[in-house]
């Protein structure tokens, strides 16, 4: 049973910076990719970011040079630092964590992000 739990989140101004984890534990494969997708309202969710084990990142691009992705792979913790934050941002903010090589794919609970302007 793989869990994702998430924390951070929460109501900032625009401009302003905040920062998420999630932190993966349970039986999970070696070969995986963690990240954050998000969705806001009456949109379909989309990724924001991703990282893979070996550190290999993935942006959207409404996102890069504003949020970075990282993991403390000793901790099983992806962190997503958040700045430069638009009002556009504001969303629900889900934690992934993939398998590419059995399908699987897993979600964390979502962590409620809102800017504003």
């Amino acid at each position: 049973q793989v869990q994702l739990v998430e924390s951070g989140g929460g109501l900032v101004q625009a401009g302003g910076s905040l920062r998420l984890s999630c932190a993966a534990s349970g039986s999970f494969s070696i070969i995986h990719v963690m990240g954050y997708y998000r969705q806001a309202p009456g949109k379909q969710r989309e990724l924001a970011a991703s990282i893979s084990g070996g550190g290999v990142t993935t942006y959207a691009d409404s996102v890069k040079g504003r949020f970075t992705i990282s993991r403390d792979n000793a901790k099983n913790t992806v962190y997503l630092q958040m700045n430069s934050l638009k009002s556009e941002d504001t969303a629900v903010y889900y934690c992934n964590l993939n398998e590419p090589l059995t399908g699987r794919t897993y979600w964390g609970q979502g962590a409620q992000v809102t800017v504003s302007s």
